[in-house]
């Protein structure tokens, strides 16, 4: 996950987000529900395939993963 937020800036961000919806009508909800699905199960999909790689120990070392990855873990 990109950022590391606090408890209290997550509460700030569902109290805003909740905010937003109230503006939109039933479809503009059901494609924002949409994108925050795919976004739920690409995030589940990587976490599953990250654990199968590390139970069958094909993956690569957590080094070289952070290495590739660190500018987009420091957003």
């Amino acid at each position: 996950m990109g950022k590391n937020i606090s408890m209290e800036s997550a509460k700030v961000l569902d109290i805003e987000i909740n905010h937003y919806l109230a503006y939109l009508n039933d479809h503009q909800k059901e494609v924002v529900l949409s994108v925050v699905k795919t976004f739920a199960n690409k995030e589940k999909e990587c976490w599953n395939g990250a654990d199968a790689a590390a139970n069958e120990k094909t993956g690569a070392p957590h080094d070289r993963v952070m290495k590739k990855y660190e500018k987009w873990m420091s957003q």
